[in-house]
């Protein structure tokens, strides 16, 4: 059960995609790519690990690929399947979109160069790609969307966020009070789910797990660049 006094969410990425370049593996970002068959099955079994739970909120990316595995999680949830259909239920906030990579959107890192990457990664600003974003940046709207999704919760209730890889990140890093430019160091299964509490009076964030996938036999997802 969640404190009388704590909001919280649990975050689950995305399941498996199609990689847009094929067999040559691209950075896709903020592209709307979809998930693949087996995405769209690790979707379901995160779903339907999180049918225990009476969800108040279920929030998602606008990208499709989480906006699928939000959809089977409020198709599960039995106390939010009224009159609504899911696309009314669903909350889904501009800042869970993945992180844009602009330019290098459709390259490989090969393409975009090891020692560029590496800047980029260790939150170089100069080393953005035009037209994409930093880490700062995203962590920046991400901590935003998700303070305002906490807003709209009932202390002692819980929500599920479905969003990205680089997203999870963030909330992870801000609540193991990691710094930013370390957090490409988390591991996140496609369709993981972590837990985070937040105490609503004393502002503390408490992570329960992450990066759980629950073992039901699928094959091993494909997680190339992204």
């Amino acid at each position: 059960p969640v404190s009388p006094s704590s909001k919280r969410l649990f975050l689950v990425r995305h399941g498996e995609v199609i990689n847009p370049g094929g067999d040559r593996p691209v950075y896709y970002g903020a592209m709307d790519v979809s998930l693949s068959p087996l995405g769209q099955e690790e979707a379901k079994v995160a779903a339907e690990y999180l049918k225990q739970f009476d969800l108040q909120h279920v929030a998602a990316s606008p990208l499709s690929r989480a906006k699928f595995g939000a959809n089977e999680v409020l198709s599960r949830q039995q106390n939010l399947n009224t009159n609504n259909s899911n696309s009314e239920l669903l909350k889904v906030y501009k800042g869970f979109t993945e992180l844009d990579r602009g330019a290098w959107c459709g390259k490989t890192k090969d393409e975009i160069g090891a020692e560029m990457m590496a800047r980029f990664d260790a939150c170089d600003e100069s080393a953005t790609p035009e037209g994409g974003e930093s880490y700062p940046q995203l962590k920046e709207r991400v901590l935003e969307a998700r303070d305002e999704l906490l807003n709209e919760m009932d202390c002692g209730k819980a929500s599920a966020v479905v969003s990205h890889l680089q997203v999870t990140r963030c909330m992870l890093s801000d609540a193991h009070e990691i710094p930013t430019e370390e957090m490409c160091n988390f591991k996140i299964a496609t369709a993981s789910v972590a837990c985070i509490d937040y105490d609503s009076e004393t502002g503390s964030q408490t992570v329960h797990f992450q990066n759980f996938k629950p073992d039901v036999g699928l094959a091993q997802s494909k997680d190339g660049a992204n």
